[in-house]
């Protein structure tokens, strides 16, 4: 192979080099985890919304990833219950423009008060009208699917007005992901 060949490759080295480091996962996919919510699980009460009849204590989750691709260069978080009588589903969390590098969020990140999303992170609305985590509230009847998912992007930030609404993010998040995970809680009453 003579050098000129090389220059499409070494191109590729240079850009992935130059790319923010993030834990990489054994499978080689983008996993999240969360000690309070397994696949397919019940969620405790710790993380149920504290209103609407519901009396949990409405504290976010911890959560942590890994197997970000390759030119990762953000996160999102997005929370939604498809199951909600509302004809699109209820959106309990959103988080944006997580850096590249983070791998975690501590229990009650979602709290805007507590300060403890990393720098530069957006919360966007959720349906209760409010920023941060809300927890889960279904009316009484059949446990409802709350899809905890988490988007790696290919910008370090979304192009979305302050107080976008989750469709508005969540087109941009789509339009710019790289990979997305799915971790699926329940909750009844």
């Amino acid at each position: 192979m003579r050098i000129t060949d090389m220059r499409p490759v070494l191109a590729s080295l240079a850009v992935g080099l130059a790319a923010p480091s993030v834990a990489a996962d054994v499978t080689g996919q983008l996993t999240l985890r969360s000690p309070q919510i397994g696949q397919g699980k019940t969620i405790p009460a710790e993380q149920v919304y504290d209103g609407f009849g519901c009396s949990g204590k409405n504290i976010s989750p911890a959560l942590s990833w890994s197997g970000a691709p390759a030119g990762t260069k953000s996160f999102a978080l997005m929370v939604h219950d498809p199951d909600a009588p509302t004809g699109s589903g209820f959106w309990h969390w959103i988080i944006y423009d997580l850096p590249a590098d983070t791998a975690s969020l501590p229990a009650d990140a979602g709290n805007p008060k507590k300060r403890l999303l990393p720098s530069g992170a957006v919360q966007g609305r959720s349906d209760f009208g409010t920023t941060g985590y809300g927890g889960p509230c279904p009316p009484p009847g059949k446990p409802h699917h709350y899809h905890f998912r988490l988007y790696a992007l290919k910008v370090a930030k979304l192009a979305v007005p302050a107080d976008a609404t989750a469709a508005l993010i969540g087109f941009n998040v789509n339009a710019n992901k790289l990979a997305e995970t799915d971790l699926v809680g329940l909750y009844g009453r």
